[in-house]
């Protein structure tokens, strides 16, 4: 049996998006992406406000710092790990 590994990481990317809640479409996340293929959101407002933590618990369901991004969606995938 054959599997494409592209689709197969769609797949993974679609299940990720959905399990990251408001995360997603916020304009204070940056999507990292480590050397083994694991997806983390990170909030930028933990660098300038103890409120938010580095790496929320996703599902983000509602959060006081969400802004939602203008136009496309796009991810920053620096690998980092």
């Amino acid at each position: 049996m054959e599997v494409d590994a592209g689709a197969h990481q769609s797949a993974r990317h679609g299940r990720v998006k959905r399990m990251a809640g408001l995360c997603e479409s916020c304009t204070h996340m940056r999507r990292i992406t480590s050397d083994r293929g694991s997806v983390f959101y990170l909030c930028e407002l933990s660098k300038v406000d103890p409120r938010f933590p580095k790496y929320p618990r996703l599902p983000v369901l509602s959060c006081t710092g969400y802004e939602k991004q203008s136009g496309e969606l796009t991810f920053s995938t620096s690998k980092r790990f």
